[in-house]
């Protein structure tokens, strides 16, 4: 009996180990991420985007996410069970908080120190933004909080670092490297999908006053994986920047992408002498997705290349699906939306064999009783 069980022990952890394997074979970048060494020692040190070295002593139980985007990083690789500090607002609505305390002021975006020293996390883990509050940054680390701060992400190579960093900070290295093969491979469709299609001139219309972006954003990245070209970047300009409504009509773009925090392109009275505007080739994304560095951006590809690029979709649809349905939780459709606020052990490829091996071994009596 004691033979069989071992034998049978073998079996489950050898396909448990070979699962992942086999989920990612000839998916060309996929695989890299399998290959990847996944790291979640400690105690860590690691230099963040401050410049400073800073030393995780031991694996995080609690951890608050100073910024949106944080959050959307930590609950995309599983580790939200950590998070007990959030923002609690439009900008985190995807997200469920439960009974997260919020940790902003009024405008669901601010964080406030006093709220995150009352709650005295293990790390806080910050976006770029936060080298501007160097005065929150100073109270925090005087109170003896850990603040790891994220590197700007200026592609969509930068974000998936940041998922990768994230999933070190949080000890949830196993659920980064599940998200970032799970958007690689989303990626490898899209790209392989739109190899010879066209890629019309489109302008993110992202404010009245002409806020656009250029190259060295990971929005410039967005578009250009969805088939599309970037007039900002055509044009020369980097990062964000504002445009002339009287440059953009001269381009005469064939699309406008706008946030759906409004409803409608916010220039579009300054906008009518282009082909986006008189032929109705506008195209709203989630704000959310589009403008937090995190695995979400995928969403927002999809929803251009859906509008810009029908046909190419229809064809890519099920092969989304089929990668959602391997990877996520609830096998989340293009919607922006996030995981559930359970455990993430389902999305993990080859644990559903080895889970269903399990069930089937002690339903005959293999497995000894645990308690």
């Amino acid at each position: 009996m004691r033979r069989q069980l071992a034998v049978i022990l073998t079996v489950l952890l050898t396909v448990s180990a070979i699962g992942p394997a086999v989920a990612g074979a000839g998916t060309g970048t996929g695989a890299a991420v399998q290959d990847a060494e996944v790291q979640c020692d400690y105690p860590r040190t690691m230099t963040d985007a401050t410049g400073e070295d800073v030393t995780i002593e031991d694996e995080p139980e609690s951890v608050v996410t100073l910024y949106p985007g944080d959050a959307q990083l930590a609950y995309s690789i599983g580790a939200e069970d950590t998070v007990i500090g959030m923002p609690v607002s439009q900008y985190t609505e995807s997200l469920e908080a439960g009974d997260r305390t919020d940790i902003t002021g009024d405008d669901g975006l601010t964080p406030v120190a006093e709220e995150i020293i009352n709650l005295n996390p293990d790390v806080v883990l910050a976006a770029n933004i936060a080298l501007g509050n160097a005065d929150l940054r100073e109270q925090l680390e005087d109170a003896g909080i850990t603040v790891v701060v994220l590197d700007r992400a200026t592609s969509l190579e930068d974000v998936r670092e940041n998922v990768r960093v994230t999933g070190q900070v949080t000890g949830e290295c196993d659920g980064a490297e599940e998200t970032l093969q799970w958007m690689n491979e989303r990626l490898e469709i899209y790209e392989n999908a739109l190899e010879n299609e066209s890629a019309p001139l489109a302008y993110y219309d992202g404010g009245e006053s002409g806020d656009t972006h250029g190259t060295e954003t990971f929005q410039h990245d967005v578009m250009t994986t969805a088939g599309l070209t970037n007039l900002a970047a055509e044009t020369g300009q980097e990062g964000w920047g504002q445009m002339n409504s009287e440059v953009v009509v001269d381009a005469n773009p064939e699309w406008i992408v706008y946030p759906d925090r409004t409803e409608s392109p916010p220039s579009a009275d300054a906008l009518q002498g282009t082909t986006a505007v008189s032929e109705g080739k506008v195209v709203a994304v989630d704000d959310n997705a589009m403008s937090q560095p995190g695995p979400n951006v995928v969403y927002a590809i999809d929803t251009l290349i859906e509008a810009v690029h029908p046909e190419v979709y229809d064809d890519i649809e099920g092969d989304l699906e089929a990668v959602d349905g391997e990877y996520r939780d609830d096998g989340n459709e293009s919607d922006g939306g996030s995981e559930s606020d359970g455990d993430n052990e389902s999305a993990i490829p080859g644990f559903g064999t080895a889970a269903a091996l399990i069930a089937l071994l002690a339903a005959a009596g293999f497995v000894a009783r645990r308690r």
